[in-house]
């Protein structure tokens, strides 16, 4: 009589379990590219990375997520400039240039400072440096 209870008892805990997991709740909203008025933000956490602060004393491999996440700037900035700031896209090509020189170059494998891959970080560092003014000098768009 026992193991019966126990039997049952255990079939109703695994019914009433597999029930719970088809209740998941609602369905998060999709995340999509933050617009172009989170520019300003973005540009501030990534001048504040040491890749960008001092780049010739960086790995080169270890700044490839910053160089990564640099990559998305330029596509940002010129949603930002919507064909009416021909200097923020101009910025933003420059900037474009930096990240495929470095990509290019196969930095992202390089684990020593020095040679063409500090020299592209130092360009990605200069060019994000360019951009960030001309958004600073511009209020949001929002």
């Amino acid at each position: 009589m026992r193991r019966f209870a126990v039997a049952v008892g255990g079939s109703l805990l695994v019914l009433v379990l597999s029930g719970c997991g088809s209740e998941a709740g609602p369905t998060p909203k999709q995340g999509g590219e933050p617009g172009p008025d989170a520019l300003p933000t973005k540009l501030t956490a990534l001048t504040a990375d040491q890749c960008f602060a001092s780049p010739r004393t960086q790995l080169p491999k270890g700044c490839e997520k910053y160089v990564t996440e640099v990559a998305n700037v330029p596509g940002s900035a010129r949603k930002r400039a919507d064909d009416r700031d021909p200097q923020l896209v101009a910025e933003a090509d420059k900037l474009q240039q930096a990240v495929g020189e470095f990509r290019g170059a196969g930095c992202t494998t390089v684990a020593d400072p020095g040679g063409a891959c500090t020299q592209a970080l130092v360009d990605v560092a200069a060019a994000l440096s360019g951009l960030k003014k001309q958004v600073d000098a511009r209020p949001t768009s929002g």
